[in-house]
């Protein structure tokens, strides 16, 4: 048996030290197959019972081998994007494609996904969500994406018309995100992209011609780690806006629905926020529900919320 044993303990420090992929086990393994079969004509006294056990136990050992300490899988990465609302009747953004970087520097970018779409994201509300990307990636630390948005595509609708949305470096330096992505082998990561429609429209000259810029405004977060709010607002014609607040800082914004007052504030870290409700229309008073607490991967209802009428005098 010393041949097979030599073999045993070759391929055994192969595995231990070195990197083997599919194709190189595979070699190694016919390689042994065929000093097998070398052995069993030239050595009589090696039986079939002495051939099968050593082939058994050089098979784990090359499998071990083979396996051990080599990563060749990937992880998934998606992109939703979502929004909180504005006084506009449409926001439509042009996105040409989505890069991601896996570097601290501006090296390491490399395209993920190329929509070529333009979104209406005051569409994008109460949970609704489009899909940016849907990518399997390289298991690493992946501090930024970034978005590549037309320079010339977006507009704004006001009052029936469609006015022209400038994004001055859109298609040049792309809006960058810090998203701080950790991307695992086997698992699925998403990040979702808060588009503030309100913050990000910005007028420029007076009325009743004003010019219009995107300064993109994004809040990137990790689906995995937060939860949302939801509720109803009535009366439904009040339409509300809903706004969760940490200390001094709204984190998420959105509009009831004005067909049956739902409402959805999503991507929010664990914790305890306060949700104040506003009405968009004259002759409603605001309410403020305290200690609304928010679980990962958990909708916190807090059921029909009504707000009073403004008394007269």
């Amino acid at each position: 048996m010393e041949y097979f044993e030599k073999i045993i303990v070759t391929h055994f420090s192969i595995g231990r030290h070195t990197a083997i992929d599919k194709e190189n086990c595979a070699v190694v393994w016919n390689h042994t197959i065929t000093f097998a079969q070398k052995t069993i004509e030239q050595k009589s006294n090696v039986t079939m019972k002495k051939v099968i056990s050593a082939l058994i136990a050089l098979s784990a050992i090359l499998f071990a081998g083979c396996s051990m300490d080599v990563e060749t899988g990937t992880g998934s990465l998606k992109v939703l994007l979502h929004d909180a609302p504005a006084d506009y009747e449409a926001v439509n953004i042009f996105v040409e494609r989505v890069e991601i970087n896996n570097t601290e520097g501006d090296e390491g970018w490399q395209v993920i996904s190329e929509p070529n779409q333009s979104y209406d994201i005051l569409q994008l509300t109460n949970g609704n969500f489009e899909l940016l990307a849907d990518v399997e990636l390289e298991p690493g630390f992946y501090p930024q994406i970034r978005l590549i948005v037309s320079r010339d595509e977006n507009s704004v609708v006001v009052d029936g018309e469609t006015r022209s949305l400038f994004i001055p470096s859109g298609a040049q330096t792309g809006v960058k995100i810090n998203v701080d992505a950790e991307i695992r082998e086997g698992i699925e990561y998403t990040i979702l992209l808060d588009f503030d429609a309100e913050r990000s429209v910005v007028k420029t000259g007076q009325a009743p011609f004003p010019g219009f810029l995107l300064k993109p405004v994004i809040r990137a977060s990790n689906r995995a780690e937060t939860g949302n709010i939801a509720g109803i607002v009535t009366p439904f014609e009040a339409r509300a806006a809903v706004f969760a607040i940490a200390g001094d800082d709204t984190l998420s914004t959105t509009y009831a629905d004005e067909a049956n007052g739902e409402f959805m504030l999503v991507g929010l870290e664990e914790g305890s926020y306060k949700v104040s409700i506003e009405a968009r229309e004259e002759g409603y008073e605001p309410k403020i529900l305290d200690d609304v607490t928010v679980e990962v991967d958990e909708t916190t209802d807090v059921d029909t919320v009504e707000l009073d009428t403004t008394p007269t005098e």
